[in-house]
């Protein structure tokens, strides 16, 4: 006779117990004489380096950008530059590769050192520098210069694509019962710049382990070019994005359960509201009568013929979750993602 299936009880929102980690450590805020630590290895501090030494190249009568801003420049454009761009502007892209993988690296060695990142035996990198030629070069560097420090620490590329790791997360999130009925899950992971909401399929015919999780289908909405926008307008949007989902989803006959995961910058309270770190949204997201996950249910209603259940924690560590497969390997793991600022998270796998 076949043992029963255990029906793992839904987490609480910003849990440090999930089904496959416990949460040791995220959103940790580490402060020097020149503020946030983190702020030194965000996407906003490579441009800064860079713009330094661009700005010591036009003093020599040249600008090797030629009048492009780096404030929107694209990655893959910066990458192009490095790879067969103009030999100037390229080797100042190496440069501020060199210098950004130092500030790195620091910034890695202060995390180590906190009680909470101790034994940690392995880092992965995420965040949307991690899929361009300049983050994976910042990375290896940084892991160098880590060795050299007797840090020696390896870093990792995150696996899936930045823009789907995220939402791939979410399925660490959801309870085991969930995969025993149904094929996806509704994912969103919010951002200072972006908001996503996908269909994550399982795909456990191919991997029990979930290691073959993938996003489906992917609605991605700029937010941060909109002028003037209400906390609520975003809720709705978000709401008519999960909508269209469920539609979609149930028109290619893919069983989604009644389940969405969301990943949000911030100190994620277990009742749904956010403590600090979210002040890129649009509005105040901070408000201890504002609750995300009861506004999307409210507004979501059944999917299918069951109530929906939502799970809300750290974006880092939602996104630290879609390595949950590839890291059991090790006991003590972490997560750092470059991105407006450094997300931050660390674990430890439990026992199955």
């Amino acid at each position: 006779m076949s043992e029963p299936i255990v029906a793992t009880p839904i987490a609480a929102h910003g849990a440090a117990q999930l089904p496959s980690v416990t949460v040791d450590s995220y959103n940790a805020r580490i402060k020097d004489e020149e503020g946030f630590v983190g702020d030194q290895a965000s996407k906003g501090a490579f441009r800064d380096i860079l713009e330094e030494w661009r700005k010591r190249a036009k003093k020599n009568g040249r600008d090797p950008f030629g009048g492009m801003s780096l404030e929107t420049l694209p990655r893959k454009k910066l990458d192009e530059i490095l790879k067969s761009g103009d030999t100037e502007a390229a080797s100042l892209v190496q440069t501020a590769i060199e210098d950004f993988a130092k500030e790195l690296a620091g910034v890695i060695r202060r995390f180590l050192k906190l009680k909470a990142w101790a034994d940690v035996e392995r880092i992965v990198v995420g965040g949307g520098m991690s899929r361009s030629r300049i983050g994976e070069l910042t990375v290896r560097r940084a892991e160098m210069l880590l060795r050299e420090h007797e840090a020696a620490v390896p870093l990792t590329l995150v696996r899936n694509k930045p823009d789907e790791a995220g939402l791939v997360g979410g399925v660490h999130l959801a309870p085991s019962w969930i995969f025993e009925g149904y094929e996806a899950i509704l994912a969103i992971d919010i951002g200072g710049t972006n908001m996503r909401a996908g269909v994550v399929c399982f795909n456990r015919e191919r991997a029990k382990n979930l290691a073959k999780a993938a996003v489906w289908k992917l609605e991605v909405w700029r937010h941060a070019d909109e002028e003037k926008l209400k906390r609520d307008d975003a809720v709705a949007v978000l709401a008519a994005m999960l909508a269209k989902l469920v539609k979609v989803s149930a028109k290619n006959r893919i069983k989604v359960a009644p389940f969405i995961g969301i990943g949000c910058p911030g100190k994620i309270d277990a009742n749904g509201s956010i403590e600090q770190g979210a002040q890129n949204l649009p509005g105040n997201w901070e408000s201890d009568r504002f609750h995300l996950p009861s506004a999307l249910r409210k507004e979501v209603g059944k999917i299918g013929k069951h109530e929906t259940h939502i799970v809300m924690h750290n974006d880092a560590v939602v996104q630290g979750l879609s390595e949950v497969p590839f890291m059991t390997d090790v006991k003590r793991w972490g997560v750092l993602t470059i991105g407006t600022g450094l997300g931050n998270a660390c674990f430890t796998n439990r026992k199955k």
